[in-house]
């Protein structure tokens, strides 16, 4: 990619097809810097594989078994970026390279449930639940490349390994037994799967994260319609059959590499949604089935991994003071007109996060410990004329506003992210838009 391009791809637009294919990288920092936005999904998946096996995550979890959140997101829910705080999850890492595995899901009625297969290039190749296969429940095969198996049960894997992660709707704590119940009803049968090596994380030096990439490939050969990237990376010596050779580099190339990587990093960080209509950024239709947005797919992985497609949920985030960040201090406030409610079947909400250094985003202490506020809060109020008003403020807000309060942090910037589960068709094609969030 040229500079234009990147720019193009740091401002968050969408290249014209062909142009990232029609030029070959001019120097081994080009070749580094593309390879490691490449890369990135592929090793945060291994990093939250190995957090959530080691049990250091909020969902302890092993390979084809179902580990389980048991409460609801807290600001001490670090094992995955953006956290919901809406449903409970259930997440399985699924190793199907001693065979298929069975997924037995529940019966859930009315309640929302969804459960996403995942590969390791952070894909979405399925999901099961309200949307698509109902409330049912029902008994599926999950199959890996080059496994036999057919039928409307059986769902395919695009990668030997992946991730299984269920999300469940829950009305408060005093819903939570009943979830619970629900997600013991979960089950997966099968091999159990070869234990994974250790790999790289994102700020590990360049030459030992493209060695874990190849570690990566090998395990999860990409697919043939990202050929064009593995050519354009060559002078890198990256290919798709997981070939890396890290001796081959003298000082003077090292220092190059790095270079690259660097302004790999400087990507992410500098990245910021395009396209905004009143005051909000809309999902790509690519989200959660990227095929060739590597830029757009690294974004997702370092700041939202695990997203899933827009058909299934939206992920709307405001633009702010600085980028996507607030730095003032309220009140601000995102009403609406009556009759002009989110368009959704299932439900929205609306979370408030503090960012970290490097790009994520978690929930924030706050006095009332409320992280989110949507049309199952308790206690919301709507006006005489039926609009809406949330009042996003570091204090109360005071009186009547105080019900309808979503607190922000005391000090520091803080970002907002509304989502909306099962967007009804005027959400997904634009018709309905958000109203802009404004100071009060």
């Amino acid at each position: 990619m040229n500079r234009r391009e990147w720019m193009l791809a740091a401002a968050g637009l969408a290249l014209a097809p062909g142009m990232a294919a029609a030029a070959a990288p001019a120097s081994l920092k080009d070749a580094a810097r593309e390879a490691w936005l490449y890369g990135l999904p592929l090793i945060e998946m291994a990093t939250t594989r190995g957090r959530a096996m080691s049990g250091r995550g909020n969902m302890p979890a092993g390979l084809n078994r179902f580990g389980h959140s048991r409460q609801l997101a807290t600001p001490q829910s670090r094992a995955v970026t953006s956290p919901n705080n809406d449903t409970l999850y259930s997440g399985a890492w699924l190793d199907l390279t001693q065979g298929p595995v069975t997924l037995v899901i529940p019966p859930t009625g009315d309640r929302y449930i969804s459960v996403a297969g995942m590969n390791m290039f952070t894909d979405n190749d399925f999901v099961l639940g309200t949307r698509t296969s109902g409330g049912m429940g029902g008994r599926y095969t999950i199959v890996g490349p080059g496994q036999s198996g057919s039928g409307p049960n059986v769902v395919r894997l695009a990668t030997p390994h992946g991730w299984l992660l269920t999300r469940i709707l829950v009305d408060g704590p005093d819903d939570l037994a009943a979830v619970h119940k629900l997600q013991d009803a979960l089950t997966l049968t099968g091999p159990k799967g070869v234990a994974p090596p250790v790999f790289a994380a994102r700020g590990a030096p360049a030459l030992e994260f493209f060695a874990s990439v190849a570690s990566l490939l090998k395990a999860n050969p990409p697919p043939a319609t990202d050929g064009a990237l593995f050519a354009r990376v060559a002078p890198l010596g990256l290919t798709a059959q997981g070939g890396f050779d890290p001796k081959r580099f003298d000082a003077a190339a090292q220092a190059e590499i790095e270079a690259g990587v660097a302004e790999a990093r400087r990507i992410m960080q500098g990245l910021r949604a395009g396209g905004a209509v009143q005051g909000w950024s809309y999902p790509r239709g690519t989200l959660g089935d990227f095929n060739q947005d590597y830029v757009f797919r690294a974004a997702v992985a370092l700041s939202g991994l695990a997203a899933l497609p827009p058909a299934e949920a939206m992920y709307m985030q405001p633009a702010a003071d600085r980028g996507r960040m607030f730095v003032g201090e309220g009140p601000f406030r995102l009403s609406f007109p009556a009759g002009q409610h989110p368009a959704v079947d299932a439900f929205w909400s609306l979370t408030m996060y503090q960012a970290t250094p490097d790009g994520q985003f978690f929930l924030v202490d706050n006095p009332i410990g409320r992280y989110s506020i949507g049309d199952r809060t308790p206690g919301l109020k709507t006006n005489a004329d039926g609009s809406l008003d949330i009042w996003i403020a570091r204090a109360d807000p005071g009186g009547e506003r105080s019900a309808n309060w979503l607190p922000a942090p005391a000090t520091g910037p803080f970002t907002l992210s509304f989502r909306a589960y099962l967007p009804k068709p005027d959400f997904l094609d634009g018709r309905y838009r958000l109203p802009a969030i404004v100071a009060a």
